[in-house]
């Protein structure tokens, strides 16, 4: 019996303002909209205006209007293959995690339906060495819970529940 995932819901939901938030913040505001505009914040951490057009890495990038609304139809049937999974999910650690993917994919289908594509920001390098692409809230929320559920599904062997025995 599936349950309401109040837990994973909130997770969802608190992160996809946060990145909904902070990108108003960073295009609005802070007045990064154009391809270049950049502020640094530390040495090792720059805000820099970067409009994704793809997915992670850089693949499918939409270059028509039916690519783009393609992005949209697929990552949209897998964010409800996540709510639904969360629906199923009893652990609180792991309808945490799928509520970071959900918050974030989220977040990334509203820039592309309201922009056309994704809004990209966070530029985190050492020197002229860039070891991550620019990426936001949302990128980071998804790739923190997809990790969680990895380290848990690999390292973690939860107790099977104790079997009762009959007085038969």
């Amino acid at each position: 019996m599936a349950k309401f995932p109040r837990l994973g819901l909130a997770t969802a939901f608190a992160l996809f303002l946060l990145d909904q938030v902070i990108k108003w913040a960073i295009t609005g505001p802070m007045g990064l909209r154009a391809l270049g505009d950049v502020r640094e914040v530390v040495s090792i951490f720059n805000l820099r205006f970067v409009p994704n057009y793809g997915i992670s890495l850089g693949l499918l990038t939409a270059d028509s209007n039916a690519s783009r609304w393609a992005l949209v139809a697929m990552t949209g049937a897998i964010a409800l293959a996540v709510a639904f999974w969360m629906t199923r999910e009893r652990n609180p650690v792991d309808q945490v995690a799928l509520g970071c993917v959900l918050g974030g994919a989220l977040g990334n289908i509203i820039d592309r339906v309201r922009l056309g594509y994704v809004v990209d920001f966070a530029d985190l390098h050492f020197g002229e060495w860039r070891p991550f692409l620019v990426f936001n809230v949302a990128d980071a929320a998804i790739t923190i819970g997809v990790l969680v559920l990895l380290a848990r599904a690999l390292l973690v062997r939860d107790r099977p529940a104790p079997v009762e025995k009959s007085n038969a």
